[in-house]
């Protein structure tokens, strides 16, 4: 007869934890063992133990996860302190604020893969854009935001004045005009959450959204004059060394690195990233720790010559990640996926 283990299975950790916690976590703990099932669990308890050690958490959202209604969850996430920064895309910083003022005129298309090139265009002539399964509608979600907005831009571009695109957003929240038009339950709009607490976000390559095609074309047609109105790009980037300094402990003190929990791929996840060496090398600031954990949700399986794909350890040798922090890649699709780590994290 073989002797029992002298230490507990994970199963059997991972049971005892979610005792304390709800009836998804302890679904969580009893069925994840393996895979990228086992990730899951492995990625949420170090993200758990990171804060606990005084750590803070950058957020990175790239994909359509606010029209997929990620702010169901992630909104209580900032609300209880534990996203403490974002980088998202574009479209993620405004599809939150669509999704907001025009959810009743959404349409969702459950059989998409099979639409021809005729009901795409029919979806087309009724300014129906579609995201997978999912139809925004033009008038009532862009242009209703576009009109918001684009009192802002000018206003600040008369005054001579210059904001980030989502300081534009907090704008348009705090003022107050648009709550009437409300149509999902604030609480879970991310953008409203991250706008109650002041939280630093960054959007790299805001151009390539939406909103930014409409700024353009108003630069063009000149009703807006100065194209620097609003502020991105290489500006984020020093924003994000001033916070990314400030946000992480300097090594001597211990604890209190900022960890790296990245959404899909791309842009998103990329270029804030890159902070840590561009301090460590272009600056010399060799003080400042190197981002605490790592974990990326994508569906892009590991491949050669691609950076989304990437193992993490490749981050080593661009000088991102430690070889002693913690670090977890999970296959699969970030809709699915977030939304459990965050509810094992809030305790659901």
């Amino acid at each position: 007869m073989s002797a029992k283990p002298k230490t507990k299975l994970p199963e059997q950790v991972n049971e005892a934890l979610a005792r304390r916690k709800g009836s998804v976590s302890r679904f969580i703990a009893r069925h994840y063992r393996h895979f990228n099932a086992a990730v899951l669990i492995d990625s949420a308890k170090a993200y758990e133990a990171h804060l606990k050690a005084g750590g803070k958490m950058l957020v990175t959202l790239a994909g359509a996860m606010s029209t997929a209604e990620l702010g169901i969850s992630l909104a209580e996430m900032i609300r209880r302190g534990k996203v403490h920064g974002i980088v998202c895309t574009g479209a993620n910083l405004e599809e939150d604020l669509f999704n907001l003022m025009a959810h009743n005129y959404y349409e969702r298309v459950p059989h998409y893969r099979n639409l021809s090139a005729k009901e795409e265009a029919a979806l087309l002539r009724r300014h129906m854009n579609r995201v997978t399964d999912t139809c925004i509608p033009e008038m009532e979600a862009m242009r209703r935001i576009e009109r918001a907005v684009l009192a802002e831009w000018i206003a600040a571009d008369r005054a001579g004045k210059r904001h980030f695109p989502h300081e534009f957003m907090y704008k348009l929240l705090r003022g107050g005009k648009l709550r009437r038009l409300y149509q999902i339950d604030p609480r879970h709009s991310w953008l409203v959450a991250a706008c109650e607490r002041n939280l630093p976000i960054f959007v790299p390559g805001w151009e390539d959204s939406t909103l930014g095609n409409m700024f353009a074309a108003h630069v063009i047609e000149g009703s807006i004059r100065n194209v620097h109105t609003v502020r991105t790009g290489i500006e984020y980037m020093t924003e994000l060394a001033r916070w990314y300094t400030r946000a992480a402990k300097p090594l001597a003190t211990g604890d209190g690195s900022v960890g790296f929990f990245q959404v899909g791929g791309g842009i998103a996840g990329d270029f804030p990233i890159c902070v840590v060496p561009m301090l460590h090398q272009d600056l010399g600031r060799t003080g400042v720790p190197l981002w605490g954990y790592f974990c990326q949700v994508s569906d892009s399986t590991t491949s050669y010559g691609s950076y989304s794909g990437a193992v993490p350890n490749e981050k080593i040798t661009w000088g991102k990640l430690a070889a002693s922090t913690p670090k977890f890649i999970i296959e699969s699709d970030a809709t699915i996926v977030v939304p459990l780590i965050f509810a094992w994290l809030l305790g659901e």
